[in-house]
């Protein structure tokens, strides 16, 4: 138990949760599976609610924290923790999305609201990469705030886009 704490606390049992054990588990619930099983609608569906609910969860614990919630809770710390998570829930949703796509690429290009969804996605993506290069996480003004905001705006636009995808 002691030695569990020790890890605990210097952080090395969270990197090897997020960086081993967890891509460990995911790759072996889909590879003791059939392939038919796994390209089920219903089940790449679910996987990628699950995906998005780690990508946007902790998304929104950091921007929660940007907006001064939490302000106990030292933001580096809160950042290597939710960062990583956020990513993973990222891959993950670009791995089944791609699945999708495969599976009907010429009707998903032809689809406008398709073609909003990516942009959307690469915008949030932009808007990422300018929050960190602008130093969001260390200087916490307003503009960082509102960089939250464009952020939590686009993914929820990304989803609802995701959902009337099969109705346009």
């Amino acid at each position: 138990e002691r030695i569990l704490r020790q890890m605990n606390e210097s952080g090395v049992l969270g990197k090897f949760v997020l960086q081993i054990a967890l891509p460990a588990l995911l790759f072996y619930a889909l590879a003791s599976r059939p392939l038919v099983e796994v390209m089920r609608p219903g089940y790449l569906l679910a996987f990628t609610l699950g995906s998005l609910a780690l990508l946007l969860g902790s998304l929104v614990l950091l921007e929660l924290r940007v907006w001064g919630l939490g302000a106990e809770l030292p933001v580096a710390p809160l950042a290597r923790l939710a960062l990583p998570l956020t990513l993973a829930g990222f891959g993950l949703a670009g791995a089944t999305g791609l699945t999708m796509f495969i599976s009907q690429p010429g009707e998903l290009l032809a689809n406008r609201v398709f073609a909003v969804k990516m942009a959307l996605v690469m915008l949030a993506g932009l808007n990422a990469a300018a929050f960190h290069a602008r130093g969001g996480l260390q200087r916490l003004d307003r503009a960082a705030r509102a960089q939250t905001l464009v952020s939590l705006g686009l993914w929820l636009a990304v989803i609802i886009c995701g959902r009337w995808i099969a109705y346009y």
